[in-house]
């Protein structure tokens, strides 16, 4: 029986032993904070093991990008207001000219500049473009009046001085392939119709035989440069040779045109009547000569 007396008073007095060691807990933890919070000589619970940093979630490019046609517009249009875009505005964000004025705006920001935006930099860019001051464009102080028009005779007189800044430039060679072609005719006439003109010109020769044989003496011999220029296989010459022939008293003047294509010997060499126009026009076309003269 006393066992059981005894056995009773101890769980009696359990509940205020408990409480008086809690009591010195709470007075050990506070005098000590970090024995509790170690969890040692107390008995007390351990701290609650520290939580691991979660990691930052990637940027969100891909909801700009396919964003409706008009939002992607508009994206375009604020880089241009702040004056990061010339392009087209079709709404593509990822040619090379947007991108490059996406990066050029970031890195004004000092934000990572990957031609690329988030949600939120696309409404910050939108927000500001808002806020850029209209810019006016000023008319100019002076205008300068458009010439007026020119009259056909200013466009006459232009054509003219180019033709004879043209032709200045040619004379030099035109005359002296003139004068070469007169040495020889004169030669031929004083050799009776020997040398290189008649074996160059057959015509001119035939002409010089069909004169002799009717009885005709040769006097003058004067050449007149008909035109001069770049042909294809060299450069072309066309002159007008008035020859004076006399029979007894009675003097005749007589035309021959001469054209050929610069050379020793001269090559493709033609003589025609002054008055055959048409044949003469027609060796320039064959020989594709580039006037300098006309």
């Amino acid at each position: 029986m006393r066992i059981a007396r005894v056995l009773a008073s101890l769980v009696l007095l359990a509940p205020a032993l408990a409480a008086a060691q809690s009591a010195g807990e709470v007075e050990r933890c506070f005098q000590n904070p970090a024995a509790c919070a170690g969890g040692g000589g107390g008995g007390g619970a351990p701290a609650p093991a520290p939580v691991a940093a979660r990691p930052a979630p990637a940027p969100d490019y891909t909801t700009v990008l396919n964003s409706p046609e008009p939002d992607r517009k508009k994206i375009q249009e604020s880089l241009r207001t702040l004056d990061k875009y010339n392009g087209p505005i079709d709404g593509d964000l990822q040619s090379e000219a947007t991108m490059k004025a996406i990066s050029d705006w970031q890195r004004g920001r000092k934000t990572p500049a990957v031609g690329k935006l988030t949600p939120q930099e696309a409404v910050q860019l939108n927000a500001e473009a808002a806020r850029a001051p209209i810019r006016r464009i000023e008319p100019p102080t002076q205008t300068t009046a458009a010439p007026p028009a020119a009259s056909n005779a200013d466009r006459l007189k232009a054509l003219q001085a180019a033709l004879a800044e043209r032709r200045k430039m040619a004379e030099p060679k035109a005359n002296a392939a003139a004068q070469a072609l007169i040495r020889d005719l004169k030669a031929y006439v004083a050799a009776d119709g020997k040398g290189v003109a008649g074996e160059q010109f057959a015509a001119f020769a035939k002409w010089h035989a069909d004169n002799k044989a009717a009885g005709r003496t040769f006097g003058e011999i004067a050449p007149a440069i008909d035109d001069y220029g770049d042909a294809r296989a060299g450069a072309a010459t066309t002159a007008e040779v008035r020859f004076e022939t006399r029979q007894g008293a009675n003097a005749f003047n007589q035309c021959l045109m001469f054209a050929w294509i610069e050379g020793t010997p001269r090559k493709n060499a033609q003589t025609f009547s002054c008055d055959d126009v048409a044949a003469l026009e027609k060796w320039k076309t064959e020989q594709a000569l580039k006037s300098a003269w006309r």
